[in-house]
């Protein structure tokens, strides 16, 4: 079941129980199916869903294949976006819209090369073409593998359509150094898009570290300050 901590559902149907059963079929990778829609009640204020259970782990600190990522984000990409709704959680809009958070950060927290490269990211113009699919939260946390290879992609609450840099972060996140060349060349990833990629991902660390701190989201903690090390060592 999956029932929102904050800012659920006031409708019946949401993105997640409309959409994802039309883009399951066309993935690799398995992904949660909607099979029925919980109602407001009992003092919860939102819809709620049921969805199928995914057999799996959380590679929580253990890369993935940079083949099997590929595969996924070029599949889902290559699905038409008519009609996709904006993705969540601000992951469609232009990096630069995420400046005073990352600058308010980087005043707090000690990470040399992080203001350069940030600098660099959103000097780059912004993605000119289309929006393709996005599940727009990538990480460790939201992907399953079984026996060491990829097997499924879950959360989908951002999933929208938008800039690929926003899901090309996901090299910095899911990936070793030495599997990050060849994720890039199956996606062909552009110079400026691998920029704005780095941006993101680095706003992603920064931000995190500065708003959560081992009392309050141990996990996510060490999954940013590793985003970090990451993004800054490439």
């Amino acid at each position: 079941m999956r029932l929102a901590r904050r800012a659920g559902s006031s409708r019946a149907e949401d993105k997640e129980h409309f959409w994802l059963p039309r883009l399951a079929p066309q993935l690799p990778l398995a992904i949660p199916v909607p099979v029925a829609r919980g109602r407001p009640g009992a003092g919860y204020p939102w819809f709620w869903s049921v969805v199928t259970w995914l057999p799996g782990e959380t590679p929580v600190g253990d890369p993935v294949r940079a083949d099997e990522l590929a595969g996924f984000i070029a599949a889902l990409q290559g699905i038409d976006a008519s009609g996709a709704p904006e993705p969540g959680a601000q992951r469609g809009l232009p990096l630069s819209t995420r400046a005073p958070r990352v600058e308010a950060a980087l005043r707090r927290i000690d990470a040399p090369g992080a203001a350069g490269l940030w600098e660099r990211a959103v000097r780059v113009p912004e993605c000119r073409r289309a929006p393709v699919w996005l599940h727009a939260d990538l990480d460790a946390r939201n992907v399953l593998v079984e026996h060491g290879r990829l097997t499924g992609v879950i959360d989908w609450g951002c999933l929208g359509a938008g800039d690929p840099a926003v899901e090309v972060m996901s090299a910095w996140k899911l990936l070793g150094r030495d599997e990050r060349d060849r994720f890039r060349a199956l996606l062909a990833v552009d110079d400026a898009t691998w920029l704005r990629a780095e941006g993101w991902a680095l706003s992603q660390a920064l931000i995190a570290l500065d708003y959560y701190t081992l009392e309050t989201y141990p996990l996510l903690v060490r999954e940013a300050e590793r985003w970090l090390f990451e993004v800054l060592a490439s």
